[in-house]
């Protein structure tokens, strides 16, 4: 099935993956519903969109805030008339030992991450399950699968992401609603800006900035959206739901 004329929505759109995905879909002919919380970096990519050739609108939203998530689909019916993929972009991750009980982070992590998704899944799905189609993708981790300290939250909310989307698939793939979860290996974003104040997640910029590690062989935002290509442009009956990327030389 071709990507072309597809609807979809993207959240966390601003930067990182979320922009690439909007850059790379939109060429192949998408229209795009933009959400993220800066105006004026969704404003740039619109505009950068539509002087191009391609269909592009966007909403600030705040994925916590479900009310601006169901605004963000609204906002796709009204412009294109329906909605066919939902991409659950939007995360962070503060990471820091137990020990030092970052309770603030860990909420704001925990409400973006899992939350995040969980509203964009209630805002389109009621949709998708009438008409009997959809796609709703999101953005997971290797940290889903594997377990290191210091992140063991992030990890928690990962983990919640892989099981909440094979929820959805056993739920939903009768109603021939499609679920995938893409899950990056190291990935050159300002995902590493939200890391948090903890002295490990200080550190740990300190040592990727001195490193060549985000010059050489981590993965670009670009390698993630092929990715995200690829399974939005897949025949009815192919679903992918779970897709692991990672830079050829990480080990795990």
């Amino acid at each position: 099935m071709s990507v072309k004329d597809k609807v979809v929505i993207i959240t966390g759109a601003s930067s990182g993956i979320g922009q690439a995905t909007a850059f790379l879909l939109a060429k192949n002919g998408a229209k795009l519903v933009l959400g993220a919380r800066r105006e004026e970096k969704l404003k740039d990519i619109c505009k950068k969109i539509n002087d191009g050739g391609g269909q592009a609108v966007y909403k600030v939203t705040d994925v916590v805030n479900y009310d601006d998530v169901k605004a963000l689909s609204d906002l796709a019916l009204s412009e294109y008339g329906k909605i066919d993929v939902l991409y659950n972009n939007a995360g962070i991750m503060p990471v820091s030992p137990l020990v030092e009980g970052r309770r603030d982070e860990w909420k704001q992590e925990i409400d973006i991450n899992i939350n995040g998704v969980l509203n964009g899944i209630a805002a389109v799905l009621p949709y998708m399950q009438e008409h009997k189609s959809g796609h709703i993708i999101a953005t997971d981790s290797v940290a889903g699968y594997n377990i290191w300290p210091n992140y063991a939250v992030y990890n928690g909310t990962k983990f919640a992401v892989r099981a909440i989307m094979e929820g959805l698939r056993q739920e939903q793939y009768k109603n021939n609603i499609k679920s995938t979860i893409v899950s990056p290996g190291s990935t050159v974003t300002n995902l590493l800006s939200s890391t948090g104040q903890s002295p490990v997640a200080q550190q740990m910029r300190k040592a990727i900035a001195a490193s060549d590690q985000s010059n050489d062989w981590a993965l670009r935002p670009e390698d993630i959206a092929q990715a995200v290509l690829f399974v939005i442009d897949t025949p009815n009956r192919m679903s992918v739901n779970d897709m692991i990327v990672r830079p050829t030389n990480q080990s795990v």
